[in-house]
C-alpha cells in the first residue's frame, strides 16, 4: 500500500479499533471494512462501512457498534470528529492540520507520491493493440494503444512488474491474404521498374502488363480474390523490387511457388510492423516484446499445450452442436479435438484443430498463453477491441487450465472510436481508403496545433476521458480547443499555472518545510482534500484496471486549482504571492508545488506531457 495513503491509515487504525472492541471475531472479519470519501462532502471528509460489516458476526446492532466505533475514532489526533450515520456508517471529519500536511507529504515524496506496494512486484504480461500486421493502424487501434499504455503505467507506479507486449498475428488465412496482395502490388512496381522488361511477356503477365496493370487482371490470371491492396502496400512492394528485383516471378508468368509466397509474407509482415512501430512511437507508446505466432506454432507450442491439457484429461473427440446465430470460422459438423472449456465456465467446449490439421485460431491462442505462463507471469491482462467480448471466457477458461487457477486473465474491452470534425464523421483514411488511420489522426491534428507533441497529448488524454468500453466520439475540433470543455488543455493549463506561479516566485526551495498554518480558506483545504486522495486513486484505479480514472482525477484537481486562483483575483487576501505576507505567501507557494506535483504524477501515467507554459 502507498505510505501516503491517508484513507489506508484511517481504514487500518478502524480495523485495529474494532479489533480490540470485538476481540473475539477472527481477523479475516474485517477484510470488508472500508474506508471512502462520503457521497456527499457535507458528511465529512471519510466514512467507513466497519461496524455495519461486523456488526453481524458480533451479534450486536449495527447503530450500537457504529456509535462505540465512531467514540473511538474520535480520540484520534487526526480527527476532529467521528459521526455515527445510517444503518452502521460512522463519518469522520478530520484536523485541518492533518490535512494541510499532506502538502508537505507531497513535496517530499516528489512525483513519487501515491507510488504503492499495492502490487507487492507481482508479474504482470499486459498484451495490447496486437493488431494482425496486414494493414495500418486505425483510430480503433488507438485507443487500445493508449488504454493499454495508460494501464501499463498505472500498474507500474501501483507496484507490479509489468511487462508491455505485442503479439503478432503472423499465421493463418490473413496474413496468407497479406501475401497474394503484396505479391501483386510487387507485380504492379516491378513491371513499372526498369526490371520488369525482362518479365512483362511472361504467360498471363503479358496481358497483366498490357492493361493497366489492375487487380482484376491478376486475380483474373493468377486465379485468387485480393482481400488486402490499399496504397500502404506500395512502398512495401517497392522495397521488395529493390530487394529481388524480378527473381520472385516464375518463368512461365505464373502462380508463384508457396516458398515464394511465404519469403513475400514474411517480409511484408515485417516491414508492416516497422510501419505500426513507427505509428506507435508518434503516439508515445513502446513495447518492450513482441511474441510472433508463427513463431511459437514453429516451436511447437501449440503441441506442447494440447500435450498438457490432454495430459489433465481436458481433450477428447467429439462434435459440436452448431451455434447459434452467424457460425464462427472455426466450427465445422465433424469428430475433431474439443478442450473442456465448459469445465471452466464457458459456455460450450471449443475445437483445437481444423479439418487441415492446423490449430483453429483458439488453439493457436492457447500456445500464446502457455508461452506466457511458462515466463512466470501471475497476472495476464488483455486490451482488446469490444468485437471480442465473446472470447474472453474461453480464454479464462483455457488459462486455468494450463495453470491450475494459479494464474489470473483479466480483459479490458475498448470500444469502437468515431471521429468527428465540424460535427460530422470523418469516414476515409488517406492512405487506407476504407477507415481512419491513427497516423491520420495524429497528422491532422499535428496540423491544427502546429505540433505532433501537442497532438499526442490530445489523443492520450481524450481517448481517456471516457470508461474503455463505452463508445466514443472523438471531436478533432474539441481536442484542440483552449477551454474548459477541453480536458486536457484545462488539466495542463493548471500545471502551466502552477509554473507561472512558482517562475514569478523565483522557484523558491524548502517548501517541503514551510509553515501551513496560513491554509485556512475552504477553496485551499478543498484542493489538499483533492491533492490527499491521489494515492488511493492510484490503488483503485488499478485495482479496477481502469486508467481512465486517473483522467477524472486530474481533471477535478485541476478545477479546484483554478476555483483558488480564481478566488486570489477576486479577494487580495488569497493571493498566492503577497510581499507583506511572507509566511502566507509560502504556504500558498507549497499548496501550488505540492499541486503542480500531483498533476505531473498523473500525466506521467497517462503519458501526457504537463507543459510549463501555454500561450
Amino acid at each position: 500500500m502507498s505510505t501516503h495513503d491517508i484513507f489506508a491509515a484511517l481504514r487500518a487504525r478502524t480495523v485495529a479499533i474494532l479489533a480490540e472492541l470485538l476481540p473475539e471475531l477472527p481477523a479475516d472479519s474485517f477484510a470488508r471494512v472500508q474506508m471512502e470519501p462520503p457521497r456527499d462532502a457535507s458528511h465529512g471528509d471519510m466514512a467507513t462501512n466497519g461496524a455495519m460489516v461486523v456488526a453481524k458476526l458480533a451479534k450486536l446492532p449495527p447503530p450500537k457498534l457504529a456509535a462505540q466505533l465512531a467514540e473511538r475514532l474520535s480520540a484520534l489526533p487526526e480527527v476532529a470528529e467521528a459521526a455515527p450515520a445510517g444503518p452502521g456508517f460512522v463519518n469522520l471529519r478530520l484536523e485541518e492540520g492533518f490535512l494541510r500536511a499532506q502538502v508537505g507529504a507531497v513535496l517530499a515524496a516528489g512525483e513519487a507520491f501515491g507510488d504503492s506496494t499495492l502490487g507487492a512486484g507481482v508479474k504482470v504480461d499486459l498484451e495490447y493493440v496486437s493488431a494482425n500486421p496486414t494493414g495500418p493502424m486505425h483510430v480503433g487501434h488507438c485507443r487500445g494503444a493508449v488504454v493499454g499504455d495508460a494501464l501499463a503505467n498505472l500498474l507500474a507506479k501501483a507496484g507490479y512488474a509489468v511487462t508491455k507486449e505485442y503479439y503478432i498475428n503472423d499465421a493463418g488465412a490473413q496474413v496468407q491474404a497479406l501475401a497474394w496482395a503484396t505479391y501483386w502490388r510487387y507485380l504492379v512496381a516491378l513491371l513499372a521498374s526498369p526490371a520488369g522488361a525482362e518479365v512483362a511477356g511472361r504467360g498471363p503477365l503479358a496481358g497483366f502488363a498490357a492493361s493497366a496493370r489492375g487487380r482484376e487482371d491478376f486475380e483474373a490470371a493468377l486465379g485468387v480474390t485480393l482481400q488486402y491492396g490499399g496504397d500502404y502496400l506500395v512502398p512495401v512492394a517497392e522495397a521488395l523490387v529493390a530487394r529481388h528485383g524480378a527473381a520472385l516471378v516464375p518463368a512461365d508468368g505464373g502462380t508463384p511457388t508457396a516458398e515464394t509466397l511465404a519469403l513475400v509474407q514474411a517480409f511484408a509482415v515485417a516491414e508492416m510492423m516497422a510501419a505500426i512501430r513507427e505509428d506507435l512511437a508518434l503516439l508515445g507508446v513502446k513495447q518492450e516484446v513482441f511474441v510472433s505466432e508463427l513463431g511459437l506454432i514453429k516451436d511447437g507450442k501449440l503441441e506442447q499445450a494440447e500435450a498438457l491439457l490432454d495430459a489433465k484429461g481436458l481433450i477428447y473427440t467429439g462434435v459440436l452442436e452448431p451455434p447459434k446465430g452467424k457460425l464462427p470460422d472455426d466450427w465445422e459438423p465433424r469428430p475433431q479435438q474439443l478442450f473442456r472449456a465448459s469445465q471452466f465456465g464457458d459456455e460450450v467446449d471449443r475445437p483445437m484443430r481444423k479439418s487441415d490439421g492446423s490449430g483453429t485460431y483458439f488453439a493457436n491462442d492457447i500456445a500464446n498463453h502457455l508461452h506466457k505462463i511458462e515466463r512466470g507471469f501471475a497476472e495476464l491482462i488483455h486490451v482488446w477491441g469490444a468485437d471480442h467480448a465473446g472470447y474472453v471466457k474461453r480464454m479464462q477458461a483455457v488459462v486455468k487450465a494450463l495453470a491450475d487457477g494459479q494464474v489470473k486473465l483479466d480483459v479490458v474491452l475498448a470500444q469502437i472510436v468515431r471521429v468527428m470534425r465540424n460535427g460530422e464523421p470523418v469516414r476515409m483514411s488517406k492512405r487506407a481508403g476504407t477507415f481512419v488511420t491513427l497516423r491520420d489522426l495524429l497528422e491532422d491534428l499535428a496540423e491544427m496545433t502546429g505540433s505532433m507533441a501537442a497532438a499526442r497529448d490530445a489523443v492520450r488524454f481524450t481517448m481517456l476521458t471516457r470508461k474503455a468500453d463505452a463508445q466514443m466520439d472523438f471531436d478533432l475540433d474539441r481536442a484542440v480547443e483552449q477551454s474548459r470543455e477541453n480536458p486536457a488543455f484545462y488539466v495542463q493549463y493548471a500545471h502551466a499555472r502552477c509554473r507561472s506561479v512558482l517562475r514569478t516566485a523565483g522557484e523558491p526551495a524548502d517548501l517541503a518545510s514551510a509553515p501551513l498554518e496560513a491554509l485556512t480558506d475552504p477553496a485551499e483545504l478543498a484542493l489538499i482534500r483533492r491533492i490527499a486522495a491521489w494515492p488511493r486513486t492510484v490503488e483503485a484505479a488499478a485495482l479496477a484496471r481502469e486508467p481512465h480514472r486517473i483522467a477524472f482525477f486530474l481533471h477535478d484537481l485541476a478545477g479546484d486549482f483554478h476555483v483558488l486562483w480564481n478566488k486570489g483575483r477576486e479577494d487580495a487576501t488569497l493571493r498566492f504571492i503577497r510581499d507583506d505576507e511572507p509566511e502566507a505567501t509560502r504556504a500558498r507557494l507549497a499548496l501550488v508545488a505540492a499541486t503542480a506535483t500531483v498533476i505531473r504524477s498523473g500525466l506521467q501515467v497517462m503519458g501526457v506531457e504537463a507543459v510549463q507554459e501555454m500561450r
